[in-house]
């Protein structure tokens, strides 16, 4: 088996490791680190990656327990999804991984969104984050999304300190109607705005750090050409960038992700589309980055009713995602790694050729049997091709080669391989190898034993 060196992508960058690949598959870029060039800028430092915000003695805490759970010791089972697509868990059972198998499932775009739409609300966190830091209180600054975290809830309600008291505060105290979603916007519009593009030139350099990969056309490129699938398979950053910023996240800038999730993902024959139910789906996007819905628009109290959707927009889409990828690809994804270390085309190899070393051993015992040659000893030769052959039919079955885990490799893509880090899978791998060793030692001594004691007869 060769062993790949190239550069790691992105996305499922969970640690800093050798993990070679072919150059087809490129797993998408992780999210990216928001920084501030101006030091005296202190309320623009946004990591958003972090999802929680944790008091100085809490994160203490925090991290004191993470760095506990971050070994592979600590877990004496298989990983969770959830613990997988937080990068807490290594090779061969990772982020990285779980991406290579779905590609090779052609099932990598529920991954893809599932991550965008974090990297949207993690933009999100980002955004009302500035406000707190900036003491600008939400209530002033979006009050059509206050009016709906207040009445529907919202994933950010903690984050913005909007409680079940304060919710039934503000209705008390300020009673307003609650805001009754978008009426259907005749796509014709939509058409005659033209198909967005996935990140407009005017958004600022904190959203297109998070899709750093997205081209922004220029003036002579048509606005309706949908990009095509090879434009996913470009060469990718191979490190976690960190964007410098001077100025804080903005309405816009969560207008521009949504925008180009929706036309990447939802909308119907877009470059990714993913399957959802009918009431999950969106049918359409009335509103764009390049301006802010203003009252002199005949239809500005859909555009506002839906720019408060923004934030929580792909919050149902995210979680069904999330639960068809636990019900259906992940229980695969560990049955494919935790158990075996093999790929399916690398499995039928080591068939085809365990099949054709059994035929040279039966080939060679049963020659010198009809050949009446003496010592018998010469027959024993014919194990060194049976058990080639045992070890590649049974390993066939077991999508293991237990050669593969003396060195304690697992393939990733064909003759690819990488170390395998996870504690409890290399407890499981060699328990198969020495299962599988054992049965192919069953088999060959008693085909041996056969080719050995039976009576020679020249033909």
């Amino acid at each position: 088996m060769a062993e790949g060196n190239q550069a790691e992508p992105n996305r499922p960058s969970s640690l800093k490791q050798e993990r070679p690949m072919n150059s087809k598959p490129t797993p998408p870029s992780s999210p990216p680190i928001l920084t501030s060039h101006n030091s005296h800028t202190k309320n623009h430092n946004i990591d958003i990656t972090q999802q929680h915000h944790h008091p100085p003695q809490q994160q203490q805490e925090q991290q004191q327990k993470n760095a506990s759970l971050h070994p592979s010791m600590a877990r004496n089972r298989l990983p969770t999804l959830q613990e997988v697509l937080a990068r807490q868990t290594r090779p061969p059972v990772d982020l990285y991984c779980f991406y290579l198998y779905l590609q090779r499932e052609r099932a990598e775009d529920s991954l893809d969104f599932w991550l965008d739409a974090q990297q949207h609300e993690n933009l999100c966190r980002a955004y009302f984050k500035d406000l707190r830091r900036n003491t600008v209180h939400l209530r002033d600054e979006w009050p059509d999304y206050y009016q709906r975290a207040c009445t529907r809830g919202s994933v950010y309600n903690p984050l913005n300190g909007i409680s079940r008291q304060s919710r039934l505060m503000d209705e008390n105290m300020n009673p307003i109607q609650k805001p009754h979603p978008p009426q259907s916007i005749n796509s014709s519009r939509i058409s005659q705005q033209g198909m967005p593009s996935p990140i407009a030139p005017h958004v600022s350099p904190a959203l297109r750090a998070l899709f750093p990969h997205d081209k922004v056309p220029s003036h002579d490129e048509d606005p309706l050409a949908r990009p095509t699938r090879q434009g996913s398979t470009r060469a990718r950053t191979p490190i976690q960038p960190v964007i410098p910023r001077s100025s804080a996240i903005t309405r816009t800038d969560l207008i521009a992700s949504a925008e180009r999730i929706y036309y990447r993902y939802l909308l119907s024959g877009a470059e990714k589309e993913i399957y959802l139910p009918s009431a999950l789906r969106i049918h359409n996007f009335p509103i764009n980055s390049a301006s802010l819905p203003h009252a002199g628009s005949p239809d500005y109290e859909d555009e506002a009713n839906f720019l408060a959707m923004i934030p929580d927009m792909f919050v149902s889409q995210k979680e069904y995602i999330y639960r068809s990828m636990e019900r259906d690809t992940f229980p695969r994804f560990l049955r494919s790694k935790a158990f075996g270390n093999l790929t399916p085309l690398s499995s039928i190899i080591r068939l085809s050729v365990g099949l054709f070393a059994i035929w040279i051993g039966l080939s060679v015992g049963l020659s010198l049997i009809f050949l009446d040659i003496h010592p018998r000893v010469h027959r024993l030769w014919s194990m060194i091709p049976l058990s080639i052959g045992a070890i590649g039919i049974i390993g066939h079955f077991y999508e293991l080669d237990p050669i593969l885990i003396l060195f304690n490799r697992s393939e990733t893509t064909f003759f690819r391989t990488l170390s395998v880090k996870e504690k409890y899978v290399q407890k499981i791998l060699r328990g198969r190898a020495l299962w599988v060793i054992l049965l192919s030692t069953i088999i060959v001594a008693c085909l041996t034993c056969i080719l050995v004691f039976v009576p020679g007869h020249r033909l």
